[in-house]
């Protein structure tokens, strides 16, 4: 049995719809007549290669999802997919290995598009003590290693506001990536056990501007607030979908801890 390909005009109107746009918005926005672009989402016309790549762009598209669109419409796909080993992508692997090693002793890492870890520098280890050997087992997902009983989710201190935050991230990634792997791994993490703890009381103050990751680590309590980069001209699928999550203490007193878990 094979599988059907999609039209292209059911990706385009997925997408604008994923987009909360009008075809009239999209139209004026991607300059086509609103006719033309109905014809195109009903089929009654096939675009062309650069038509589809406009509107991918106006559409904020992923680049795994614009290859699609264009094998769709009778194109051949323009962005490469290569893995990381590849010799084309060695000057961005030389930075994302300088980036982790230079932010060390704090960790950092970089994950790919299901937060699947890649790679970690060394100050990372130290705080997956304790985590269940299964989990551990490659390829490590990071969300599941934060929220799961057996992972880290026992040794947060503050699990509640940290459990909301990392799946109000991960439902917004499903929303606008409309991937089916991460609406699984959302779907497997909203059913992990929800903490019974009352969000801390703030006793009259402010709310904080970010809210950090507040993680034991043998007789250390640290406080962390972390940071994404992403590669922002990649044109190769691979690096487009990769990211690098690193870490910062809040405090003195982590700085301090860190220091000591992973010495230079």
């Amino acid at each position: 049995m094979t599988t059907a390909t999609p039209a292209v005009g059911d990706h385009i109107r997925e997408w604008r719809r994923r987009r909360r746009l009008s075809q009239l918005e999209l139209a004026l926005d991607s300059e086509v007549s609103p006719r033309h672009l109905s014809f195109l989402e009903t089929g009654r016309s096939r675009p062309s290669r650069d038509m589809v790549l406009r509107l991918a762009e106006r559409l904020e598209v992923p680049l795994r999802d614009r290859n699609r669109m264009l094998v769709s419409a009778g194109h051949a796909p323009l962005f490469p997919e290569r893995t990381l080993s590849d010799v084309a992508l060695r000057a961005a692997r030389e930075a994302i290995d300088l980036v982790l090693r230079g932010h060390e002793p704090y960790p950092a890492l970089a994950v790919d598009r299901h937060w699947t870890m890649v790679s970690a520098n060394r100050a990372v280890q130290p705080l997956l003590a304790g985590v269940a050997p299964d989990l551990l087992r490659p390829p490590v997902n990071v969300l599941r290693i934060s929220l799961h009983p057996d992972g880290l989710a026992g040794r947060i201190a503050n699990l509640p506001e940290w459990r909301r935050h990392v799946l109000a991230r991960l439902r917004r990634e499903v929303e606008t990536s409309a991937d089916p792997r991460l609406f699984e791994l959302l779907d497997e993490l909203s059913g992990y056990p929800v903490p019974s703890s009352p969000a801390p009381s703030r006793n009259g103050e402010e709310p904080p501007a970010i809210i950090p990751l507040r993680l034991r680590a043998g007789d250390k309590m640290l406080s962390l607030i972390s940071t994404t980069t992403v590669f922002g001209t990649a044109v190769d699928v691979t690096l487009s979908e990769l990211a690098l999550e690193s870490f910062f203490p809040a405090d003195p007193e982590t700085a301090r801890a860190l220091r000591e878990l992973c010495p230079g």
